[in-house]
């Protein structure tokens, strides 16, 4: 049986690209202000401090029978607050934010382990998390997942010139009467929102991939951000595709192979676009800045 065949006679394998093409929205709105805002190392923090939620909720799970906890609803928790404490750390005490992060990664790492380490039986949920298991997303896996994109879509297209300007220059925006702090909070719970949105696809670990690469491609290929955040969502569909497709026919684990997609187009794209550096065509014209 071929891979199209299996599409259609396979629900799991219909369900694991719908589940991507969800996350890949995700990762092509949001991923683009963290392309353009340069904390992508904050998103990797926040997708491995999750852990620390998947791991409570799996033990209370395990421990009191509260069967309506799933390790999502951890991850989703954790990581909005995990970039909430982020965001304001580095807002209160203007500490450097690579200290931060570091400091949040590992702490969410750590409580997810000692938790995992305190629940009885085999954790497989924690290590599909944690790696990815695409092929496993159910019909209300996917519901929760276009939720999420519509709580994201709504806000960014509340909010889309706001967090544009303050990607841009936070110092105009602030001089402009926009409240900066609040929005850079904003911004970072969509940014955790993201995250767990794609753990359902490639996992913690390879999160970034998702989050970081077709937005980096986007951003060499187009001088407009609206464009650039189309082309995104596209590229992210696209290595969903292809990585489902080599996975069926390789064998591989599917999260992984998306990655690896992603990885390969991002060389291509290096390789034909010599020292261009990725953000360079983006810019803030004042035009925006005066519609705020």
């Amino acid at each position: 049986m071929t891979f199209f065949n299996a599409l259609f006679t396979t629900p799991f394998l219909l369900y694991s690209l719908i589940a991507g093409v969800a996350a890949s929205f995700a990762s092509g709105v949001i991923g683009s202000f963290v392309v353009v805002k340069r904390i992508v190392s904050l998103s990797g923090s926040i997708a491995h401090s999750v852990l620390g939620g998947m791991g409570l909720f799996l033990w209370l799970r395990r421990t009191y029978g509260w069967e309506f906890l799933t390790p999502l609803q951890g991850a989703l928790a954790a990581g909005i607050l995990s970039a909430l404490l982020m965001g304001w750390i580095h807002r209160r005490y203007r500490e450097r934010e690579d200290t931060v992060i570091a400091a949040i990664w590992a702490t969410g790492m750590s409580i997810g382990v000692i938790f995992i380490a305190l629940t009885p039986g085999y954790n497989v949920e924690l290590t599909n998390f944690l790696f990815g298991n695409i092929l496993w997303v159910t019909q209300g896996d996917i519901l929760l997942l276009l939720s999420l994109d519509l709580l994201i879509a709504a806000v960014v297209a509340l909010f889309y010139q706001r967090f544009y300007a303050i990607c841009f220059d936070e110092d105009e925006a602030r001089l402009q009467g926009l409240r900066v702090d609040a929005l850079y909070m904003l911004l970072l719970c969509l940014v955790a929102v993201s995250v767990v949105l794609l753990i359902q696809v490639v996992g913690a670990i390879l999160v970034i991939s998702l989050l970081a690469i077709p937005a980096a491609i986007a951003a060499t290929l187009t001088h407009h951000f609206g464009r650039m955040i189309g082309l995104a969502t596209l590229l992210g569909i696209l290595f969903t595709f292809f990585g489902l497709f080599l996975a069926y026919e390789a064998n591989w684990p599917p999260g992984a192979s998306i990655s690896l997609v992603a990885a390969f187009f991002y060389l291509i794209t290096l390789s034909s676009n010599g020292t261009r550096r990725t953000a360079k065509p983006l810019s803030c014209p004042s035009k925006s800045m005066k519609k705020l």
